[in-house]
């Protein structure tokens, strides 16, 4: 008996311990759809997903909510802190404001990877970053292991880490930035992204994760960052977070799957603007879409949301909106909503077993489709000047739509070897004023490229005043390639990394421009062919006419020996003679054939008497 109430007073424990430790664990990881919708039919959907684990379980190999498969690599490659971005499109700030998560989450063009590692000397840092990169490719089937020393340099001002480094050194860290522009981000990235959540995508707002509508976005980004985080009087904590951004056309996402070919609406349903001057029966100048606000979850993403993950922590909402308060918002039942005291942002609570639907209906006032987005604190645009194959320039304008505050940042570039930059000629000028401004660059780090070794970077800080528009311009020379050097596609150009712009003051935020293409001398590759070609057809004809005169012996017709003429002569008599007798017999059958057709089969004495005399 007493073995039984010890049994059963150990089971009580270990079942109490359990809950606590599955309460603990949720508290752990938790995950958030916010839904926003922009100016000209746009979506923003913003997922985000986030687990920690201790750094003393971590170390022991027990990653509890951490993907083993990333733990493994970055234990391996020595590495403190991870941001790895893949991007596609561009994000219009004219029409959609500010960057979500004031452009933290944001990467250029491709694929960005930039990481703390922690080694004694530049080569074991290389080394270090080397199998970082490898693993990584292997892991995310991209082609992270094609970011060599030519696309890898070391910046100085532009990052800085965003986690709690206690216990290492200056010079102990190392920090490393790679870039791919010319990375095409599709499908094949999108599931491994997906194993690396706790819920593998089959609970929870990853099930609205479809790679058709993911990559069939105006503009969408899939970022992964690990990073210590030391809370005072805590213990310390690896924090990774996995954020997916993504920007839909809402008339393009409602497109039914029966028609994947999208066809212009007939012109009596084509949304026009009555109030220009010029609006006529056969003229018709479109709206801004906002009136086409009316959408449902499954519209847009092709699904309903499948409950929730019950990993993670139910004290926070999985699903928000940001819609004015006067809009009107329905959804499935057993959902709880939440209106927040800003009137602007509701939230869903939801249970684990019901499909999750949202249903925004036309609104009534058309004034308050959207909630009108933030200004950025700075416009960026970056382009190719000049004209010819040896020499170009960059030029980018800066552009600041504050009235009354100065405009403080770091801009970075990371060109390709063969962009030899000419560092005298750059200058920053106001729009308006001819002479330089040299007053609005303030420090400038350049690390000169290396040919087919390291490529150009360059850092400058620079201020932008209030409501100005600065032109940062300078001049670079274009680099003749190998033979080689050149991929298949070299006509097309060559890609070159968006510039990274980190603003310092008033605010934290970060963003990044277009990548542009370089147009190098690119040989005409059809020639080497034509050479060969060329080349074979010559060598055939003079080396066919010498061999044939060093071999062939040319004679007279009437200086050959008579015997072969008689035995000539015999054989063709022979032949004519063997031929004449087969014609001869094959007339006579035809004749004999021909007889008996016309006489048939008779027996009478006097036809054939007849025959006979004839």
């Amino acid at each position: 008996m007493r073995q039984l109430f010890s049994f059963f007073l150990l089971s009580l424990v270990s079942f109490s311990s359990l809950v606590s430790s599955t309460s603990a664990a949720a508290a752990d990881y938790h995950e958030q759809l916010v839904l926003r919708p922009l100016p000209l039919s746009a979506l923003l959907a913003s997922f985000n997903f986030r687990s920690n684990t201790s750094l003393s379980e971590f170390e022991a190999h027990n990653f509890r909510f951490f993907p083993r498969s990333l733990g493994q690599i970055l234990q391996h490659a020595g590495t403190q802190e991870l941001h790895l971005r893949f991007s596609l499109g561009r994000w219009d700030s004219e029409s959609w404001g500010a960057r979500p998560w004031d452009g933290a989450r944001e990467g250029g063009t491709g694929v960005e990877l930039w990481a703390w590692l922690q080694a004694t000397t530049d080569e074991e840092a290389d080394h270090k970053w080397l199998t970082l990169t490898n693993a990584l490719s292997g892991l995310f089937c991209a082609s992270l292991n094609f970011i060599d020393g030519t696309r890898t340099t070391r910046p100085v001002m532009s990052f800085q880490p965003e986690g709690d480094h206690l216990n290492t050194t200056a010079a102990d860290t190392h920090l490393l930035y790679g870039v791919l522009p010319h990375e095409v981000v599709c499908t094949e990235n999108l599931t491994p992204f997906l194993k690396l959540l706790p819920c593998k995508g089959k609970a929870g707002i990853a099930t609205l994760l479809d790679g058709h509508k993911l990559f069939d976005a105006s503009w969408q980004s899939m970022a992964i960052d690990v990073k210590p985080i030391c809370p005072v009087g805590g213990e310390c904590v690896l924090q990774i977070e996995l954020t997916i951004d993504m920007v839909l056309d809402i008339d393009r996402s409602k497109r039914p799957r029966d028609n994947p070919i999208p066809r212009p609406p007939p012109g009596h349903e084509l949304p026009c603007n009555t109030s220009k001057p010029y609006h006529s029966q056969d003229t018709c100048f479109p709206t801004d879409h906002q009136a086409n606000q009316d959408w449902t979850l499954s519209q847009i993403f092709g699904r309903t949301m499948k409950g929730i993950c019950p990993l993670t922590d139910p004290t926070i909402p999985p699903v928000c909106l940001h819609v004015p308060d006067s809009r009107s918002v329905y959804h499935s039942d057993g959902v709880l909503e939440k209106k927040n005291l800003d009137r602007v942002s509701r939230c869903f609570e939801i249970k684990p077993d019901v499909d999750f639907e949202i249903v925004l209906p036309a609104p009534e006032d058309e004034s308050a489709v959207v909630v009108k987005p933030e200004t950025p604190l700075l416009y960026a645009e970056r382009s190719f000047t000049g004209h010819g194959q040896e020499r170009g320039g960059v030029q980018t304008i800066l552009r600041n739509p504050s009235p009354d505050t100065e405009v403080e940042f770091i801009y970075m570039e990371s060109l390709p070897w063969f962009m030899r930059i000419y560092l005298h000629t750059m200058s920053a000028r106001i729009q308006g004023q001819t002479a330089k401004n040299e007053s609005l660059i303030q420090e400038v780090y350049y690390r000169p490229a290396v040919d087919r070794a390291r490529g150009t970077q360059l850092e400058v800080r620079m201020r932008v005043p209030p409501a100005s528009t600065v032109f940062l311009t300078y001049d670079f020379e274009k680099s003749i390639l190998r033979y080689t050097e050149y991929p298949p596609d070299a006509n097309r150009g060559f890609d070159v990394a968006a510039a990274v712009i980190t603003i310092l003051s008033p605010a934290a935020y970060s963003l990044r421009t277009t990548s542009l293409l370089c147009s190098l001398p690119t040989p005409d590759f059809s020639m080497p062919y034509n050479v060969i070609i060329f080349t074979s057809t010559a060598i055939a004809l003079a080396f066919g006419g010498m061999f044939n005169i060093l071999v062939r012996r040319f004679v007279a017709a009437d200086e050959g020996p008579e015997v072969g003429l008689a035995v000539l002569k015999k054989r063709i008599n022979e032949r004519v003679g063997v031929l004449v007798e087969k014609f001869k017999k094959g007339k006579g059958k035809k004749i004999e054939t021909g007889v008996g057709q016309a006489t048939g089969e008779v027996n009478d004495p006097s036809v054939e008497t007849g025959v006979a005399k004839e």
